[in-house]
Protein backbone atom coordinates (compact mmCIF):
# COMPACT_ATOMS: atom_id res chain seq x y z
CA UNK A 1 0.00 0.00 0.00
CA UNK A 2 2.26 2.97 -1.66
CA UNK A 3 -0.23 5.58 -0.12
CA UNK A 4 0.22 4.45 3.31
CA UNK A 5 1.39 8.04 5.85
CA UNK A 6 3.33 8.24 8.62
CA UNK A 7 0.31 9.90 10.40
CA UNK A 8 -2.02 7.39 9.37
CA UNK A 9 -0.06 4.53 10.56
CA UNK A 10 0.10 6.62 13.73
CA UNK A 11 -3.34 6.54 14.12
CA UNK A 12 -3.43 2.97 13.96
CA UNK A 13 -1.08 1.71 15.92
CA UNK A 14 -1.66 3.71 18.93
CA UNK A 15 -5.08 1.96 18.62
CA UNK A 16 -3.41 -1.20 19.89
CA UNK A 17 -5.52 -1.42 22.63
CA UNK A 18 -1.78 -3.27 24.62
CA UNK A 19 0.62 -0.65 22.83
CA UNK A 20 0.50 1.91 25.12
CA UNK A 21 2.80 5.10 25.03
CA UNK A 22 6.04 3.68 25.80
CA UNK A 23 5.82 0.72 23.38
CA UNK A 24 5.15 3.34 20.70
CA UNK A 25 7.74 4.79 21.17
CA UNK A 26 9.83 1.59 21.84
CA UNK A 27 8.69 0.50 18.13
CA UNK A 28 9.19 4.39 16.59
CA UNK A 29 12.58 4.00 18.10
CA UNK A 30 13.60 0.77 17.00
CA UNK A 31 12.79 1.31 13.29
CA UNK A 32 13.15 5.55 13.16
CA UNK A 33 9.79 5.64 11.28
CA UNK A 34 6.34 3.92 11.21
CA UNK A 35 7.14 3.62 7.33
CA UNK A 36 10.52 2.03 8.63
CA UNK A 37 8.57 -0.39 10.27
CA UNK A 38 5.35 -0.94 7.88
CA UNK A 39 7.80 -1.83 4.54
CA UNK A 40 10.09 -3.99 7.30
CA UNK A 41 9.55 -7.99 6.72
CA UNK A 42 8.03 -10.06 8.90
CA UNK A 43 11.48 -11.23 10.05
CA UNK A 44 12.90 -8.06 10.54
CA UNK A 45 9.79 -6.80 12.19
CA UNK A 46 10.30 -10.13 14.69
CA UNK A 47 13.71 -9.21 15.07
CA UNK A 48 13.99 -5.51 15.53
CA UNK A 49 10.91 -5.30 17.71
CA UNK A 50 10.92 -8.58 19.89
CA UNK A 51 11.25 -6.96 22.95
CA UNK A 52 7.94 -5.97 22.64
CA UNK A 53 6.87 -9.23 23.12
CA UNK A 54 5.36 -11.99 21.31
CA UNK A 55 1.25 -10.54 22.01
CA UNK A 56 2.40 -6.78 20.99
CA UNK A 57 4.35 -8.46 17.70
CA UNK A 58 1.06 -10.79 16.63
CA UNK A 59 -1.15 -7.55 16.72
CA UNK A 60 1.45 -5.39 14.45
CA UNK A 61 2.00 -8.02 12.34
CA UNK A 62 -1.66 -8.50 12.31
CA UNK A 63 -2.64 -4.42 11.36
CA UNK A 64 0.11 -5.06 8.71
CA UNK A 65 -2.39 -7.46 6.42
CA UNK A 66 -5.42 -5.99 7.44
CA UNK A 67 -4.77 -2.10 7.31
CA UNK A 68 -7.14 0.30 5.64
CA UNK A 69 -6.37 4.22 6.27
CA UNK A 70 -10.58 4.68 5.68
CA UNK A 71 -11.49 2.35 8.07
CA UNK A 72 -10.16 4.15 10.86
CA UNK A 73 -10.84 7.77 9.46
CA UNK A 74 -14.53 7.21 8.67
CA UNK A 75 -15.41 6.50 12.15
CA UNK A 76 -13.97 9.77 13.26
CA UNK A 77 -15.55 11.86 10.78
CA UNK A 78 -19.17 10.66 11.24
CA UNK A 79 -18.66 11.73 15.44
CA UNK A 80 -17.08 15.18 14.16
CA UNK A 81 -14.04 13.77 15.95
CA UNK A 82 -10.51 16.19 15.72
CA UNK A 83 -6.53 14.24 15.59
CA UNK A 84 -3.50 15.60 16.38
CA UNK A 85 -0.72 13.83 16.57
CA UNK A 86 3.05 14.44 17.83
CA UNK A 87 4.11 15.12 14.49
CA UNK A 88 1.66 18.12 13.99
CA UNK A 89 2.46 21.83 14.74
CA UNK A 90 -0.75 22.36 16.68
CA UNK A 91 0.24 19.75 19.21
CA UNK A 92 -0.39 21.35 22.59
CA UNK A 93 3.48 22.28 23.33
CA UNK A 94 3.23 21.78 27.08
CA UNK A 95 2.30 17.81 27.21
CA UNK A 96 5.27 17.62 24.58
CA UNK A 97 7.77 17.76 27.41
CA UNK A 98 6.39 15.01 29.63
CA UNK A 99 8.44 11.50 29.39
CA UNK A 100 5.71 9.91 27.46
CA UNK A 101 3.23 12.02 25.78
CA UNK A 102 0.13 10.69 23.70
CA UNK A 103 1.31 10.06 20.30
CA UNK A 104 -2.02 10.85 19.24
CA UNK A 105 -4.94 13.20 20.74
CA UNK A 106 -8.64 13.34 19.91
CA UNK A 107 -11.10 15.81 20.30
CA UNK A 108 -14.15 18.02 20.08
CA UNK A 109 -13.48 21.49 19.69
CA UNK A 110 -10.63 23.17 19.01
CA UNK A 111 -7.05 23.71 20.36
CA UNK A 112 -5.14 26.90 20.54
CA UNK A 113 -1.51 28.13 21.43
CA UNK A 114 -2.68 30.12 23.90
CA UNK A 115 -3.08 26.77 26.01
CA UNK A 116 -0.12 26.85 26.94
CA UNK A 117 -0.46 29.48 29.92
CA UNK A 118 -2.57 26.78 31.73
CA UNK A 119 -3.83 25.73 34.79
CA UNK A 120 -5.46 22.74 36.33
CA UNK A 121 -7.70 22.28 38.83
CA UNK A 122 -8.13 18.95 40.41
CA UNK A 123 -10.12 17.58 43.64
CA UNK A 124 -12.46 14.98 45.03
CA UNK A 125 -15.85 14.03 43.25
CA UNK A 126 -17.63 13.92 46.21
CA UNK A 127 -16.63 17.85 47.48
CA UNK A 128 -18.40 19.32 49.88
CA UNK A 129 -20.01 22.74 49.03
CA UNK A 130 -16.71 24.80 50.36
CA UNK A 131 -14.85 22.96 47.84
CA UNK A 132 -16.93 23.04 45.01
CA UNK A 133 -17.42 27.13 45.90
CA UNK A 134 -13.46 27.35 45.82
CA UNK A 135 -12.95 25.56 42.99
CA UNK A 136 -15.33 27.84 40.37
CA UNK A 137 -14.44 31.02 42.04
CA UNK A 138 -10.84 30.14 41.35
CA UNK A 139 -11.15 28.77 37.94
CA UNK A 140 -13.73 32.07 36.79
CA UNK A 141 -10.76 34.34 38.31
CA UNK A 142 -7.45 32.59 36.78
CA UNK A 143 -9.87 32.28 33.29
CA UNK A 144 -10.82 36.62 33.50
CA UNK A 145 -6.96 36.89 33.94
CA UNK A 146 -6.51 34.98 30.31
CA UNK A 147 -5.54 31.87 31.92
CA UNK A 148 -6.92 28.47 30.24
CA UNK A 149 -8.49 26.22 33.03
CA UNK A 150 -7.82 22.19 32.36
CA UNK A 151 -9.55 19.66 34.90
CA UNK A 152 -11.21 16.31 33.69
CA UNK A 153 -15.10 16.86 33.69
CA UNK A 154 -15.69 14.42 36.73
CA UNK A 155 -18.16 15.10 39.47
CA UNK A 156 -17.47 17.47 42.30
CA UNK A 157 -13.99 19.50 41.48
CA UNK A 158 -13.69 19.06 37.90
CA UNK A 159 -17.13 20.19 36.54
CA UNK A 160 -17.24 23.03 39.29
CA UNK A 161 -13.82 24.48 38.01
CA UNK A 162 -14.97 24.19 34.55
CA UNK A 163 -18.52 25.60 35.30
CA UNK A 164 -16.34 28.16 36.70
CA UNK A 165 -13.72 29.02 33.89
CA UNK A 166 -17.37 28.94 31.14
CA UNK A 167 -18.37 31.46 34.02
CA UNK A 168 -14.98 33.92 33.54
CA UNK A 169 -16.07 33.63 29.72
CA UNK A 170 -12.43 31.82 29.62
CA UNK A 171 -11.09 28.79 27.82
CA UNK A 172 -10.86 25.50 29.89
CA UNK A 173 -10.02 21.91 28.61
CA UNK A 174 -11.81 18.36 29.55
CA UNK A 175 -9.47 15.19 29.80
CA UNK A 176 -11.47 12.23 29.41
CA UNK A 177 -10.56 8.86 30.53
CA UNK A 178 -12.78 7.37 27.85
CA UNK A 179 -13.56 7.73 24.36
CA UNK A 180 -15.34 11.05 23.10
CA UNK A 181 -18.59 9.35 22.39
CA UNK A 182 -18.87 8.02 25.84
CA UNK A 183 -20.41 10.46 28.28
CA UNK A 184 -18.39 10.37 31.54
CA UNK A 185 -20.48 10.68 33.69
CA UNK A 186 -23.62 11.01 32.00
CA UNK A 187 -25.08 13.72 33.46
CA UNK A 188 -22.57 15.73 32.49
CA UNK A 189 -23.53 15.96 29.03
CA UNK A 190 -24.81 19.32 28.73
CA UNK A 191 -21.61 20.30 30.47
CA UNK A 192 -19.40 18.53 28.00
CA UNK A 193 -20.80 20.63 24.51
CA UNK A 194 -20.29 24.31 26.95
CA UNK A 195 -16.21 23.41 27.03
CA UNK A 196 -16.26 21.91 23.49
CA UNK A 197 -17.60 25.19 22.35
CA UNK A 198 -15.42 27.47 25.00
CA UNK A 199 -12.22 25.17 24.56
CA UNK A 200 -12.06 21.62 23.99
CA UNK A 201 -12.81 18.11 25.04
CA UNK A 202 -9.79 15.48 24.75
CA UNK A 203 -8.82 11.73 25.20
CA UNK A 204 -5.59 9.75 24.49
CA UNK A 205 -8.39 6.51 24.10
CA UNK A 206 -9.86 6.01 21.03
CA UNK A 207 -14.01 5.94 20.05
CA UNK A 208 -15.89 3.66 22.65
CA UNK A 209 -13.29 2.83 25.18
CA UNK A 210 -15.24 2.53 28.58
CA UNK A 211 -14.17 4.63 31.14
CA UNK A 212 -12.14 1.77 33.04
CA UNK A 213 -10.25 2.09 36.32
CA UNK A 214 -6.76 1.66 34.85
CA UNK A 215 -7.37 4.46 32.52
CA UNK A 216 -7.47 7.50 34.38
CA UNK A 217 -3.42 7.48 35.80
CA UNK A 218 -2.97 7.91 32.34
CA UNK A 219 -5.72 10.82 31.77
CA UNK A 220 -4.43 12.04 34.83
CA UNK A 221 -0.48 12.72 33.41
CA UNK A 222 -2.47 14.74 30.77
CA UNK A 223 -4.16 16.53 33.01
CA UNK A 224 -0.76 17.63 34.58
CA UNK A 225 0.96 17.79 31.31
CA UNK A 226 -0.99 20.37 29.89
CA UNK A 227 -0.52 22.92 32.19
CA UNK A 228 1.76 25.01 34.06
CA UNK A 229 0.73 24.43 37.01
CA UNK A 230 -2.03 22.00 39.48
CA UNK A 231 -4.03 23.25 42.14
CA UNK A 232 -5.68 20.69 43.97
CA UNK A 233 -8.87 21.91 45.89
CA UNK A 234 -10.37 18.96 48.34
CA UNK A 235 -8.54 15.71 48.70
CA UNK A 236 -8.64 12.77 50.83
CA UNK A 237 -5.53 10.89 51.89
CA UNK A 238 -6.07 8.15 49.37
CA UNK A 239 -7.63 10.89 46.84
CA UNK A 240 -6.52 10.14 43.03
CA UNK A 241 -5.66 13.94 42.97
CA UNK A 242 -2.30 13.08 45.22
CA UNK A 243 -1.10 11.02 42.43
CA UNK A 244 -2.05 13.58 40.12
CA UNK A 245 0.30 16.10 42.25
CA UNK A 246 2.81 13.56 42.27
CA UNK A 247 2.83 13.11 38.67
CA UNK A 248 3.01 17.21 38.38
CA UNK A 249 5.87 17.11 40.26
CA UNK A 250 7.79 14.63 38.13
CA UNK A 251 6.51 16.46 35.55
CA UNK A 252 8.33 20.02 36.59
CA UNK A 253 5.11 21.92 37.33
CA UNK A 254 4.39 23.89 40.30
CA UNK A 255 1.77 22.06 42.83
CA UNK A 256 -0.71 24.49 44.93
CA UNK A 257 -3.13 23.10 47.78
CA UNK A 258 -6.48 24.80 49.01
CA UNK A 259 -6.24 24.94 52.66
CA UNK A 260 -9.57 23.15 54.32
CA UNK A 261 -11.01 22.84 57.87
CA UNK A 262 -8.73 20.82 59.50
CA UNK A 263 -11.73 18.44 60.87
CA UNK A 264 -12.78 17.83 57.30
CA UNK A 265 -11.52 14.57 55.60
CA UNK A 266 -11.70 15.96 52.33
CA UNK A 267 -8.96 18.61 52.96
CA UNK A 268 -6.63 16.02 54.70
CA UNK A 269 -5.06 15.50 51.54
CA UNK A 270 -4.69 19.17 50.63
CA UNK A 271 -3.15 20.18 53.91
CA UNK A 272 -0.58 17.23 54.06
CA UNK A 273 0.22 18.91 50.44
CA UNK A 274 0.60 22.31 51.97
CA UNK A 275 2.95 20.71 55.21
CA UNK A 276 5.39 18.97 52.59
CA UNK A 277 5.81 21.84 50.72
CA UNK A 278 3.07 22.45 47.95
CA UNK A 279 2.19 26.24 47.63
CA UNK A 280 -0.82 27.71 49.14
CA UNK A 281 -3.56 28.66 46.67
CA UNK A 282 -6.61 30.79 48.55
CA UNK A 283 -7.01 32.99 45.75
CA UNK A 284 -6.43 32.94 41.58
CA UNK A 285 -3.68 35.83 42.75
CA UNK A 286 -1.36 32.85 44.29
CA UNK A 287 -1.20 30.98 41.29
CA UNK A 288 -0.68 33.20 38.81
CA UNK A 289 2.13 36.15 41.03
CA UNK A 290 3.62 32.77 41.53
CA UNK A 291 3.83 31.66 37.82
CA UNK A 292 4.72 35.62 37.00
CA UNK A 293 2.31 35.39 34.32
CA UNK A 294 -0.19 38.11 34.83
CA UNK A 295 -1.70 39.36 31.00
CA UNK A 296 -1.48 43.01 32.05
CA UNK A 297 -4.08 43.93 29.15
CA UNK A 298 -6.37 41.44 31.14
CA UNK A 299 -5.66 42.36 34.89
CA UNK A 300 -6.09 46.13 34.11
CA UNK A 301 -9.78 45.40 33.97
CA UNK A 302 -12.32 44.81 36.21
CA UNK A 303 -14.88 41.25 35.55
CA UNK A 304 -18.07 43.34 34.41
CA UNK A 305 -21.20 42.78 36.46
CA UNK A 306 -23.27 40.44 35.26
CA UNK A 307 -26.76 41.12 33.21
CA UNK A 308 -29.67 40.80 35.15
CA UNK A 309 -33.16 41.63 34.58
CA UNK A 310 -34.92 44.08 37.44
CA UNK A 311 -36.81 40.16 38.58
CA UNK A 312 -33.42 38.63 38.79
CA UNK A 313 -31.90 41.32 41.11
CA UNK A 314 -34.67 41.32 43.08
CA UNK A 315 -34.32 37.47 43.99
CA UNK A 316 -30.27 37.97 44.26
CA UNK A 317 -30.83 40.95 46.69
CA UNK A 318 -32.80 38.73 48.86
CA UNK A 319 -29.70 36.22 49.78
CA UNK A 320 -28.31 37.30 53.41
CA UNK A 321 -24.70 38.23 53.01
CA UNK A 322 -23.73 36.41 56.08
CA UNK A 323 -25.26 32.94 55.18
CA UNK A 324 -25.41 33.53 51.05
CA UNK A 325 -27.90 30.77 51.03
CA UNK A 326 -31.49 30.62 51.68
CA UNK A 327 -34.72 27.94 50.95
CA UNK A 328 -37.32 28.97 48.05
CA UNK A 329 -39.85 29.39 50.51
CA UNK A 330 -37.99 32.30 51.71
CA UNK A 331 -36.91 33.65 48.36
CA UNK A 332 -40.55 33.31 47.53
CA UNK A 333 -41.49 35.56 50.75
CA UNK A 334 -39.07 37.87 50.30
CA UNK A 335 -39.33 38.68 47.23
CA UNK A 336 -42.71 38.96 47.43
CA UNK A 337 -43.64 36.76 43.58
CA UNK A 338 -45.10 33.93 43.10
CA UNK A 339 -42.76 30.34 43.79
CA UNK A 340 -43.72 29.84 39.80
CA UNK A 341 -42.21 33.04 39.02
CA UNK A 342 -38.86 32.24 41.35
CA UNK A 343 -38.19 29.02 40.19
CA UNK A 344 -37.54 30.39 36.76
CA UNK A 345 -35.31 33.49 38.12
CA UNK A 346 -33.57 30.94 39.95
CA UNK A 347 -32.88 28.56 37.22
CA UNK A 348 -31.49 31.66 35.07
CA UNK A 349 -29.24 32.65 38.14
CA UNK A 350 -27.82 29.25 37.99
CA UNK A 351 -27.09 29.71 34.13
CA UNK A 352 -25.44 32.82 34.78
CA UNK A 353 -23.45 31.41 37.34
CA UNK A 354 -24.62 33.40 40.06
CA UNK A 355 -26.76 30.44 42.47
CA UNK A 356 -26.05 26.93 42.85
CA UNK A 357 -28.76 24.81 44.06
CA UNK A 358 -28.41 22.18 46.79
CA UNK A 359 -30.72 19.40 48.09
CA UNK A 360 -33.85 20.29 49.83
CA UNK A 361 -34.29 23.38 47.79
CA UNK A 362 -31.83 25.46 48.73
CA UNK A 363 -29.81 27.77 47.37
CA UNK A 364 -26.52 29.42 47.46
CA UNK A 365 -25.61 32.59 46.27
CA UNK A 366 -22.59 32.92 44.22
CA UNK A 367 -20.62 36.16 44.80
CA UNK A 368 -19.94 37.91 40.94
CA UNK A 369 -16.97 39.25 42.24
Amino acid sequence: MSSVSERDLWLAVSQIPSISPKWFYQLLESFGSLKKWWYASRAEVEWTAADLGPKRLSRLLKLKQEFDPEAIWAPLRREGVKVVTLLDENYPANLKTITDPPPVLYYHGDLSSTDELAVSIVGARRATQYGREVAQKLARDLARLGLTVISGLARGIDSAAHRGALAGKGRTLAVLGCGLNVIYPPENRRLYGQIAAQGAVLTEFPLDTAPRAQNFPRRNRIISGLSRALVVVEAATTSGSLITADLALEQGRDVFAVPGPITSPLSAGTNNLIFQGAKLARTAADVVEELGVIPEAKTAQSPAEPELTAAEKRVYACFAEGTASAHIDELVRQSRLTAQEVTAILMMLELKGLVRQLPGKIFFRVPWI
